[in-house]
């Protein structure tokens, strides 16, 4: 038997540097002994071979990072598992995509054992305040399912950075003062706090969000499992307040419904009335415009939209920027391209020679359109019908700016602005007169630059894009 003595539970580069040796040796899974710490060899074992460089070899770095995640797994065979997919992959080089593979399937659900170990950490650690003689810091007692502390720690850091800060488990502990983070032996949990006066306020405000209406056992200890309950200040209420549940719902129930705001019903109906269903309204300002667009009933898009979100920047300006929605960010923020397509849209105006301050930037549909999935909100294209419906918005947007040139961003925003759908990828960067005098360019969203997978393709787009603003500026 050849024996390899690692440094640690999670010695990662100890394991590869000894399971290199093995194999390079032609030692076999069977006949490898892996140990932590000081480790006396038997009566059978020998140490590790000599390295032999006429027998290198190289390893994917899909088993690489999964290695490095079953390291971190409690199994006691988790070095002999690795060890035993290495040696195979010498005779079959592709055997870590083959998932349904007895070893390789194993090794997967570890990793995602552990993965899923890092996640309940960073949602069940609770720090506790601490006084010292130095000011303030904070600690808390945590006990993984798996040696998941060094892997997780870093999250913390960049999450709590102004804290001082000790998370303490039984593999060992993580210490942020504020500028590096270091780490230390094992614990125990008398060496952390058991409670501080914050942790009232937090029960209360646990107790008060809890809905009875919407409990389901099962679904709550999957994601907050019981092995974590003792370390959890808020789960000595959750036995209490999973038995009134019941009743607490029936008395819900057998409530009477609310008074409605009349105050609020009565505004909104003289809004309605005055501005969203007359025909005969016209906005005499943008501001007025961008009221009246939050009573807009046109299309049934206003009914999931947190709010209606019209144009901003220069009310006479030279330049309009049209888009196709609001996304996410911007139905929260209530102003147009404020997120991660907005970003990409500033950096290639800058880049073109042209301000985002001087144009007056808006979109196609006012209303964000979406469906819901998990705790995302996933932005829908709009109907042709509720992109007809919208124009009016839009066209009284470009009859208070009376801009001299319209960029239209994607298809939606096309349609929009020209009521008629064009071809973007052919039709892009050749300006088309208006029967006002003005003169539209349509080009593609920045979001299809966004959804690129391929990073040379990205670029190459972004630089055509970044050309068709360059021909903007010049209509300008």
């Amino acid at each position: 038997m050849r024996l390899a003595t690692l440094t640690g539970e999670t010695d990662f580069d100890g394991w590869r540097a000894a399971a290199r040796a093995l194999r390079q040796a032609g030692v076999p899974p069977e006949e490898a002994v892996f140990r932590v710490g000081r480790s006396v060899a038997g009566l059978f074992d020998d140490g590790l071979p000599a390295p032999r460089p006429d027998a290198s070899f190289h390893t994917s770095r899909a088993f690489v990072d999964l290695a490095q995640s079953v390291i971190l797994h409690r199994s006691a065979d988790r070095f002999d598992l690795l060890y035993r997919l290495l040696w195979r992959m010498k005779a079959e080089p592709d055997l870590i995509r083959v998932v349904t593979d007895v070893d390789v399937a194993d090794a997967i659900e570890r990793a995602k054992n552990v993965s899923r170990a890092s996640h309940k950490m960073k949602a069940f650690v609770r720090f506790r305040r601490i006084e010292a003689a130095d000011g303030e810091r904070w600690a808390a007692w945590f006990e993984p399912a798996h040696r998941v502390l060094e892997r997780t720690a870093p999250f913390f850091a960049r999450r709590f950075p102004t804290m001082r800060w000790a998370i303490l488990t039984p593999d060992g502990s993580a210490v942020w003062d504020g500028d590096a983070l270091a780490f230390g032996p094992p614990a125990t949990r008398d060496m952390a706090p058991s409670e501080d006066e914050v942790e009232d306020f937090w029960k209360t405000y646990y107790a008060s969000t809890f809905n009875p209406a919407r409990l389901k056992l099962k679904a709550m200890q999957g994601e907050m499992p019981k092995r974590y309950w003792k370390n959890l200040p808020e789960a000595a209420l959750i036995r209490e307040l999973t038995a009134q549940a019941s009743a607490r719902t029936e008395t819900m129930v057998g409530a009477p419904a609310t008074e409605p705001n009349l105050r609020l019903a009565k505004t909104l109906s003289r809004m309605n009335r005055d501005h969203a269903f007359d025909e005969g309204f016209i906005p005499s300002t943008l501001d007025e415009l961008g009221q009246a667009v939050q009573t807009c009933r046109r299309c049934p898009l206003w009914r999931d939209a947190t709010q209606g979100v019209c144009g901003a920047g220069a009310k006479q300006a030279r330049l309009m920027i049209v888009g196709e929605q609001p996304g996410d960010q911007e139905d929260l923020a209530g102003r147009p391209f404020v997120g991660p397509a907005g970003q990409v849209l500033d950096e290639a105006l800058a880049e073109a020679g042209i301000d985002r301050d001087d144009a007056f930037v808006t979109n196609a549909v006012k209303h964000f359109k979406h469906e819901p999935r998990g705790k995302r909100r996933i932005h829908k294209t709009p109907l042709v019908s509720e992109i007809s419906a919208c124009r009016w918005w839009l066209d009284a947007e470009r009859r208070l700016v009376k801009p001299k040139v319209i960029v239209t961003l994607g298809a939606t925003a096309a349609l929009g602005v020209l009521n008629r759908k064009i071809a973007v990828m052919t039709e892009r960067g050749e300006p088309l007169p208006q029967p006002d005098g003005s003169q539209v360019l349509a080009t593609v969203h920045p979001s299809y630059l966004l959804r690129l997978p391929d990073e040379a393709t990205r670029r190459a787009e972004r630089r055509r894009f970044v050309e068709d603003l360059k021909r903007v500026r010049a209509l300008l």
